[in-house]
């Protein structure tokens, strides 16, 4: 018989800068009854928000005051930097104002120090970890395209302004890259939309695949894709995205289901943040014209911001 695997280790951060307090909590969750915890401290509220920024921790306790420091302030300016680990507010107030303001500022529950014992302090956890899990699926739901599980074209818009003001800011280009699969119409027309939709996938997964980790790809719409390429200038985002065509012609979508095999190819529109636009808005404008202009040109190209156009082959 297999033997089962070792229960899987969550770990807890508690953000408290009173040492007493470290190590009540350290017995309690050694107490616990079921599970596997491991918690680890932060004593002040730089660590603790480096720790908590650091994404390691499946649940954070935050102490309600942290010396002469507000630990308010310390998740709204974690939830500001995209935290999104579950935070339970610990403190010895027991009262209506701080219960509403814990909520307020982002914590999923709050907990008086006096009353702690192993079995609340679990179950309050416990209902974090669970709550964390259903807020993670419904961003999921909000952020990402159903059928080729990349962003969708508002999360796509929310990161692309966000890059723009980083751009202005400190003066470092990105790339926007926009991509439509050719003659997509006729591939539903011969072979139906459930062989479309495959061939989506299989170019979605080919684009997430070979983009960096700091890159962000989009289904912008229809067969169009959006890439967002992170400290990059044109001239090496249309290097990058030739060899991804290169690849795609080399790895056709295969249908199993209809022993099908589909030669997808793509065409690309350029544009950079510093020098081809002046806002986000406009930087969109000019990487679709191009990308217009790929198409009207014969498909199967980049074409730049400038006009330059480059051949796949």
């Amino acid at each position: 018989m297999t033997p089962l695997p070792p229960p899987k280790i969550r770990r807890i951060l508690l953000i408290d800068d009173d040492r007493l307090q470290q190590r009540l909590m350290q017995g309690l969750v050694q107490n616990f009854r079921g599970g596997a915890f491991e918690l680890d401290g932060a004593e002040s509220y730089a660590e603790g928000l480096k720790k908590l920024l650091s994404g390691k921790y499946a649940v954070c306790l935050l102490d309600y005051r942290l010396d002469t420091q507000d630990g308010l302030a310390l998740l709204r300016e974690a939830r500001i930097a995209g935290s999104e680990t579950p935070v339970i507010i610990l403190t010895a107030d027991d009262s209506e104002e701080v219960d509403i303001a814990a909520m307020e500022a982002g914590a999923v529950d709050y907990l008086v120090k006096a009353t702690l014992n192993p079995r609340l302090l679990e179950r309050s956890i416990r209902y974090a970890l669970k709550l964390g899990e259903t807020l993670s699926q419904l961003r999921q739901l909000a952020q990402r395209d159903e059928l080729t599980r990349l962003l969708n074209r508002r999360e796509f818009s929310r990161i692309l302004n966000e890059e723009w003001d980083r751009s202005v800011r400190f003066k470092r280009p990105f790339a926007l890259v926009m991509v439509d699969i050719d003659h997509f119409k006729k591939i539903n027309d011969t072979h139906g939309h459930q062989v479309g939709d495959e061939v989506l996938r299989h170019v979605a997964s080919l684009l997430a695949g070979q983009v960096r980790n700091v890159d962000r790809v989009a289904r912008y719409g229809g067969e169009e894709f959006a890439l967002i390429m992170i400290e990059t200038d044109g001239k090496n985002a249309a290097e990058h995205i030739k060899r991804l065509g290169v690849l795609l012609a080399e790895t056709p979508c295969v249908v199993e289901s209809k022993n099908l095999t589909v030669e997808v190819t793509l065409s690309a529109g350029v544009a950079t943040s510093i020098g081809d636009a002046t806002s986000a808005l406009d930087l969109v404008e000019v990487a679709d014209k191009a990308l217009y202009a790929a198409k009207k040109g014969g498909r199967n190209r980049i074409v730049m911001a400038d006009g330059t156009v480059i051949p796949f082959k």
